[in-house]
């Protein structure tokens, strides 16, 4: 009886290894990191937090995910803040993040790539994904995403390695339901109100995202 409790313990402890729990906490509205990077993020209160998942993202990068919604009455998506803390694993030293998107926005001091795109909740996920953690959550608390959405992806590299970073995706439910996210796209029949409505969108984003050092 003995030895069987040891192993029991010893693969519950390797269970643990294998998910580490999340190291952020979150009180109310505000998510706070203690360390890469030490920051605190605050988000709209109308956001209900509907909590964290850490795992390794295809196998090579820690990956910490908090998430944070608003629905409408019928469990429709309307606003969304996912925020993630991520850094590539000591067994891939060469790795780097590589991001080159010309737009940039600051928050609370610290600089952060910026990119703009609507999506339709058909489009295609990739297994295994932070995207596919993300619809988890939300499916788990009977959220609906609705059929177009728009984001705004901010990341925010922590030095010049570019081994970690700290991404925030702000997203809306598209304003009107019947225009199909490819519609905004290049090509689309709608691509000329795309650049005015992506600015209004990444204001009303660094409006809703506080962060502070």
């Amino acid at each position: 009886m003995r030895r069987l409790l040891t192993v029991l313990l010893l693969m519950l402890g390797a269970g643990a290894t294998a998910q580490p729990l999340p190291e952020r906490t979150v009180q109310g509205n505000r998510l706070s990191s203690q360390r890469e990077p030490k920051i605190s993020i605050t988000v709209p209160q109308a956001l209900t937090y509907d909590g964290a998942r850490r795992f390794v993202l295809y196998g090579v990068a820690d990956c910490e995910i908090h998430i944070f919604a608003e629905t409408d009455t019928d469990g429709g998506l309307k606003r969304l803040v996912w925020v993630q803390f991520e850094g590539y694993l000591p067994e891939r030293p060469d790795a780097h993040y590589g991001y080159n998107s010309p737009r940039h926005a600051n928050l609370g001091g610290l600089d952060f790539f910026v990119d703009l795109y609507p999506r339709a909740n058909t489009d295609a996920v990739r297994a295994g994904s932070d995207r596919e953690q993300v619809d988890a959550m939300l499916a788990a608390r009977g959220a609906r995403t609705p059929a177009g959405m728009m984001y705004v992806r901010l990341v925010h590299l922590l030095n010049d390695s570019k081994r970690r970073e700290v991404m925030i995706i702000y997203g809306e439910a598209l304003p009107d339901q019947s225009v199909a996210a490819a519609d905004l796209m290049a090509g689309g029949k709608r691509e000329s109100a795309w650049p005015g409505m992506a600015d209004a969108l990444l204001a009303r984003a660094t409006q809703a995202i506080q962060i502070s050092q």
